[in-house]
């Protein structure tokens, strides 16, 4: 049952925190006994003060901390184990993923031309918390800043390579090559079309449309209606008061494993690209040691964000980097093929528009490598990321209206990552196909963008800036991710203690270590998709919630 407008804030425990910010006027707050925090465990261990959900954090905690002995006991044997596990995954369970994020993409864009879309979060009077340019700079530092850069330039060059090479057909007729939809063979053109539109597709509307869908929902439901900043709470419309006993916990816990996977993965491919490019700029040999020391250092100095809180620590080094990815973009727009990236631009998008019903088409595709091997991936990855960034942005996005919220998190950041795919990607093609520079399209995957900037001027700076921004953008993706996973296993708190945090930036360290050491990247991506899949479930039953939820709102 809803309280009708302007009633009280929810009751608060008697323990010093003060949990959710209660609405600025006119909300619809949700009737119900439940106290945020009731269930939370609240002491001072050796000084240190906790106050944290028992069930969810001592379950989710022992199961990563066993996870994390295992791997790093059984390197050898887990290898193996997700490489089948990728396999089984993606070649059974792509057309899933498919599916799912075309509802995210299409409710998101959807509610943007609804009156809904009046709703403001935080209550009819609310004001936000943070100016555009520091709200804009949180949203794309945690969204997907660390694999931009891994990605920026491989992607585009990669489906250009398959495109152009054609279809091939094993003896039992099913396509080997990776190439996507029907390829472009021997047509430089139209696999260049096709090559940034597949790269548009991964890195646009609709990862951006499931982050969107969770941060509102996360949002709309603690804000404007009073409850725990938790994914159990979107699901009050349709499991009410149950959603404080088990279903809730499992919802969480589910939510806190998805976060730190899928958080892990980026953390683990920023990491590979930073000892790449310290052995590239250096010297330094990339080996599994380095990977550990580096994993640790910058563990370390999240650590320092995470004291600094989220207005000095995120929000600062989220600026700086903006900054100096902006710098590095306009260097590789001027000194690169200039005009072939501002016209490939508008061409790309023309494009991307062009393919996007053929590639996010779920069923009866041909491209069975690309659509399993790259999207079925991607979409895992986003979709297990989406916790952890849609309740980042739904924290500092307080005071947006719904249509101002989802047209900032959905295209302002799609736009920018067209404008970087473009850049980056078209300077890599321009240098294999007009100035045969083949050693860009032979790098490992974390060093063409390394072996890119050396082709043109002042590489050895421009390298040294890309290696700062994946450092920092790890830094950030970090600090925010313990703000999340604190947030959840606190009970729904926004002001828990900073010891929690702590603790959690220490796991996400230990767990991209284990990672790394038990199956490289394949262990990266299976951790990615199996925590993706229970969670596209969980989303799919949320996006009935929200639009409940804001109906109920008033505008």
């Amino acid at each position: 049952m809803a309280k009708p407008p302007n009633q009280d804030k929810p009751k608060e425990p008697n323990n010093g925190s003060e949990g959710i910010p209660a609405p600025e006027g006119a909300a619809n707050l949700i009737d119900t006994d439940y106290v945020i925090g009731q269930d939370n465990i609240t002491a001072s261990p050796l000084g240190v003060n906790v106050d944290l959900h028992g069930k969810v954090f001592i379950f989710s905690s022992i199961v990563i901390l066993l996870f994390v002995i295992l791997t790093l006991a059984l390197q050898d044997q887990m290898e193996p184990i997700f490489n089948s596990m990728f396999s089984f995954l993606t070649t059974n369970l792509g057309w899933f993923f498919l599916l799912g994020a075309n509802v995210f993409a299409l409710l998101a864009l959807v509610l943007i031309f609804t009156p809904l879309g009046k709703v403001r979060i935080g209550g009819a009077d609310a004001t936000p918390d943070f100016g555009y340019l520091g709200w804009f700079s949180m949203l794309f530092a945690a969204g997907m800043g660390i694999g931009l850069m891994f990605y920026g330039v491989a992607e585009p060059l990669g489906h250009f390579g398959t495109a152009m090479g054609g279809i091939s057909v094993g003896e039992d007729g099913i396509r080997t090559d990776w190439a996507p939809l029907g390829a472009a063979a021997g047509d430089q053109a139209g696999a260049i079309d096709l090559g940034m539109a597949a790269t548009i597709f991964h890195w646009g509307f609709h990862p951006w449309g499931a982050y969107a869908i969770v941060g509102l929902s996360l949002a709309i439901f603690s804000f404007n209606k009073g409850l725990p900043l938790t994914m159990r709470s979107i699901f009050y419309p349709i499991l009410g008061e149950r959603i404080w006993g088990w279903p809730g916990h499992v919802i969480d816990i589910l939510a806190v494993f998805a976060t730190l996977f899928g958080l892990t993965t980026s953390l683990g491919i920023g990491a590979t690209q930073a000892a790449g490019g310290l052995e590239y700029l250096f010297g330094i040999p990339s080996g599994d040691t380095t990977l550990v020391l580096l994993i640790l250092g910058i563990t370390l100095v999240a650590l320092g964000s995470i004291m600094l809180g989220v207005d000095k620590g995120v929000q600062r080094l989220s600026q700086l980097n903006m900054v100096l990815a902006a710098l590095l973009l306009g260097f590789v727009i001027i000194v690169g093929p200039t005009l072939m990236i501002a016209t490939g631009i508008f061409d790309n998008l023309v494009g991307y528009v062009t393919h996007l019903p053929a590639l996010s088409m779920p069923f009866g595709r041909e491209d069975a490598n690309f659509s399993q091997g790259w999207t079925a991936f991607y979409w895992a990855w986003w979709i297990a990321w989406s916790p952890f960034v849609g309740m980042f942005i739904a924290r500092v996005s307080r005071g947006r209206t719904v249509r101002e919220f989802l047209i900032s998190v959905l295209l302002i950041p799609t736009l920018a990552s067209v404008v970087w795919m473009t850049a980056f990607g078209t300077t890599a093609i321009d240098q294999v196909v007009n100035s045969g520079i083949t050693e860009v399209q032979d790098a490992a995957l974390e060093l063409q963008l390394f072996t890119m900037l050396e082709y043109l001027p002042l590489s050895g700076i421009t390298s040294f800036i890309g290696i700062i921004l994946v450092i920092v953008f790890f830094i950030t993706s970090s600090d925010s991710g313990s703000l999340v996973i604190d947030s959840i296993t606190a009970g729904g708190k926004v002001d828990a203690p900073k010891p929690q945090r702590i603790f959690w930036a220490l796991i996400e360290g230990a767990l991209a270590i284990a990672l790394l050491l038990g199956g490289g990247l394949a262990a990266l991506q299976t951790a990615a998709l199996t925590t993706g899949l229970p969670f596209t479930l969980v989303l799919l039953v949320g996006c009935y919630a929200i639009v409940k939820g804001l109906m109920s709102e008033p505008r």
